[in-house]
C-alpha cells in the first residue's frame, strides 16, 4: 500500500527527513514511534502529497504522489493531524458535512459517523463547547470520512480518556477487518505495543529499525527480567542453581529477587529456577516493553 524509497525532505540547513525506505502492507495496522522532532509529522505529509519531498520516491497503492492519478487515489485516504483546528461556531454535525462536502462523500454518512465515534449526543452543539477529548473525536470522524482504504492518524488518542481509547481502538480493528491500511504515531508506546501488526523507530530524521514488537525486542539484545518469590532462606538455594549461567544482575529485596538474563540464556534459567521447586512460591518472566526497546535504539 505505502512504498517509500531513498525519502529526504530539507527545510534550509534542517534535515528533517533522511533517506527513509518505507513498506506497509495493505491490511497492516503500522506504528511510527520516535521523539519529538523525529520527522513522523513531516514523514505523514510527504505520503499525504500535502508536503513534496526533496528527494526519493513515494507510491501509495501503487501511484506516485506527485504523478497525474494521486488525486484519485488521495480521495480514499484519510488523514487526522496531530492538532486539530475546526470553525468554532459550526456544530459538530455542520463541520463534518463541510468536510463531507470537501472530500466527496454524502452527507447521509455524518451523523452514523458522529454516532460511531460517541459524538451523537454533541451533533447540534457549536465546536466552541468541546472538549479537547470530543474535538479529537470529531477529528476521527472526519478523517472516516469516504470509508477510506489509507488512514494516517497522528497521535489519535490526545486528549481521550480511558474509555475514549478503547472505543478508538476497537474502531481500529473494525477498519482492519474490512481491509482498510492504518498508519499511526503515539507517544503512549504502552498504548500500541499490543495494537500494531509492525512498527518503525524514527531517530534524527531516520528509521533506526522496522519490524514487529517481538522482532525489535531480539533485534535490540535487550535482557529479560525473571521476577521471583523465595519461600524464607531460600536465596542461598537460588544462587547456587544460578552459577555458571549466564546472568546479568540478581536484585533482592526481601523474599521478592529479580533476575535479568541475556534472552539466549531464558531457558537455561528457567530450568535451574524450576529446580528449585516449592521454594519458588511465584515466579513471572517479563519481556522488555515496547519503551525499553525505544530507548534502547534512540539511546
Amino acid at each position: 500500500m505505502i512504498e517509500a524509497s531513498q525519502l529526504s525532505k530539507r527545510y534550509g540547513d534542517v534535515h528533517a527527513v533522511r533517506g527513509v525506505d518505507l513498506r506497509v502492507e495493505p491490511g497492516e495496522v503500522f506504528g511510527l514511534i520516535g521523539h519529538n522532532g523525529a520527522g513522523k509529522s513531516t514523514l505523514f505529509k510527504m505520503m499525504l502529497g500535502l508536503v513534496p519531498a526533496s528527494s526519493g520516491e513515494i507510491r501509495i497503492d501503487g501511484q506516485s504522489v506527485t504523478g497525474p492519478h494521486f488525486r484519485e487515489v488521495r480521495r480514499a485516504i484519510g488523514y487526522l493531524p496531530e492538532n486539530v483546528v475546526f470553525y468554532d461556531n459550526l456544530t459538530g454535525l455542520e463541520t463534518l458535512a463541510f468536510f463531507a462536502r470537501l472530500k466527496g462523500a454524502g452527507r447521509a454518512e455524518c451523523a452514523p459517523l458522529l454516532e460511531r465515534v460517541g459524538l451523537a449526543h454533541a451533533a447540534g452543539r457549536r465546536v466552541k463547547g468541546y472538549s479537547k477529548g470530543m474535538r479529537q473525536r470529531l477529528g476521527f470522524a472526519q478523517a472516516l470520512l469516504g470509508r477510506p482504504k489509507l488512514l494516517f492518524l497522528d497521535e489519535p488518542t490526545t486528549g481521550l480518556d480511558p474509555e475514549g481509547i478503547r472505543e478508538f481502538y476497537a474502531i481500529v480493528r473494525e477498519l482492519r477487518r474490512g481491509g482498510a491500511t492504518i498508519v499511526l504515531t503515539s507517544h503512549i508506546l504502552s498504548e500500541i505495543q499490543e495494537r500494531v501488526d509492525r512498527l518503525a523507530i524514527m531517530k534524527s530524521g531516520q528509521i533506526q529499525a522496522t519490524g514487529t514488537v517481538q522482532q525489535l525486542r531480539e533485534a535490540a539484545h535487550l535482557p529479560l527480567c525473571f521476577e521471583l518469590e523465595l519461600s524464607a532462606g531460600a536465596h542461598s538455594c537460588l544462587d547456587t542453581a544460578l552459577q555458571g549461567l549466564a546472568v546479568r544482575a540478581v536484585r533482592q529485596q526481601g523474599n521478592a529477587v529479580s533476575v535479568h538474563c541475556p534472552r539466549e540464556s531464558k531457558m537455561a534459567v528457567l530450568g535451574a529456577v524450576s529446580a528449585l521447586g516449592a521454594r519458588v512460591t511465584d515466579l513471572r518472566v517479563r519481556e522488555p516493553s515496547l519503551e525499553d526497546v525505544f530507548l534502547g535504539y534512540s539511546s
